[in-house]
């Protein structure tokens, strides 16, 4: 997810304090009527860019959803602009699926045509903008991490604002699951996108974008190779799955596992079995499957398949699909 997969982030004060920018290209406002820079005078405002199935931001989201609820009575507003990075997460239902699944009480803005990310001349997800009561972009901060900085910031600008008696202690924050944050030391695998246009390491022979095909697995993977089994249409985006018991396997060295996929066409979902060399991943299992690696995707989402113990190594992931129509979009590892 541009630069928050590759380090940990930076913190920066905005050079010559600019203005906060419009805000009339959001397509559509959930949790609040529409709001225009106007509207926000006189208050602090935390703008978080984000898109739902992005790993880092995820590990962000726990501390912006602490510091909307600690300080809301001093005044802060926080304000997250949803700008899409695959074409399901500008469907409006899917983004509310969203905000109800990961307890999001601020307002978001649908940024489907990027009109406020460059507004902002944003580059990243996650990426934090701090506004004073002045309406200037005090400060920004892309990508994870630098979590206490960012809420001294919060507690600068709300008593630069008049508010009385700031407590400079810190939101207390429990990240779990999906959210808990990466283990950089072990982190040796990349996010890789699976459709054409992007992916890296794809080892199948006979590649062929759009087409349905059979695929097959070569006799071994290098570390960060990927190849899939059975038919599969090759997809700009993400690759389907055309027939039953159609495989994915990828060669990693990670903690932790997750795969953007959904359904390519609407219905009640496909079970699938998730291995790691060839055996059920037992206590490795993540949040979304169970120790003998079942589970069942439905919605478009991230998946959090495994988050393994230590000593971390290579393996080999596979996932395998029992049913035609799943749709592969992405790996992340934490």
């Amino acid at each position: 997810m541009f630069l928050a997969a590759l380090f940990m982030g930076i913190m920066a004060a905005s050079p010559g304090e600019s203005q906060l920018p419009s805000l009339s290209g959001a397509t559509a406002w959930l949790n609040t009527q529409p709001l225009a820079a106007a509207d926000l005078r006189g208050k602090v405002v935390l703008f978080e860019f984000w898109t739902y199935t992005c790993i880092n931001w995820r590990r962000t989201l726990p501390y912006v959803n602490a510091w909307a609820e600690k300080y809301k009575q001093q005044g802060l507003v926080v304000i997250g602009v949803h700008t899409p990075e695959f074409s399901f997460e500008k469907e409006i239902d899917n983004v509310r699926w969203a905000i109800k699944d990961m307890k999001i009480g601020f307002p978001v803005a649908m940024d489907n045509n990027y009109a406020v990310w460059r507004a902002f001349d944003n580059n990243y997800w996650p990426a934090l903008y701090f506004v004073d009561a002045k309406g200037r972009i005090r400060y920004h901060h892309f990508g994870e991490g630098s979590y206490d900085e960012s809420e001294k910031v919060i507690q600068q600008l709300l008593t630069e604002s008049g508010v009385k008696s700031v407590s400079g202690d810190l939101a207390p924050v429990e990240a779990t699951g999906s959210e808990a944050a990466a283990d950089w030391n072990n982190l040796q695998s990349p996010e890789n996108f699976l459709g054409y246009d992007r992916t890296q390491n794809f080892v199948s022979p006979g590649a062929k974008a759009d087409k349905p095909r059979l695929y097959s697995y070569p006799s071994r993977l290098q570390l960060n190779d990927w190849a899939l089994s059975g038919n599969w249409t090759l997809g700009k985006e993400g690759n389907v799955s055309n027939e039953s018991n159609g495989k994915l396997r990828y060669r990693f060295h990670a903690r932790d596992v997750n795969l953007i996929m959904g359904l390519a066409k609407p219905g009640t979902g496909i079970r699938f079995r998730v291995l790691i060399d060839g055996m059920p991943p037992g206590d490795a299992h993540g949040v979304d499957i169970d120790s003998e690696g079942n589970g069942t995707v439905t919605e478009q989402r991230m998946y959090q398949l495994i988050r393994q113990s230590y000593p971390i190594q290579d393996h080999d992931f596979e996932i395998e699909f029992m049913a035609p129509g799943a749709e592969v979009f992405d790996f992340t590892f934490g």
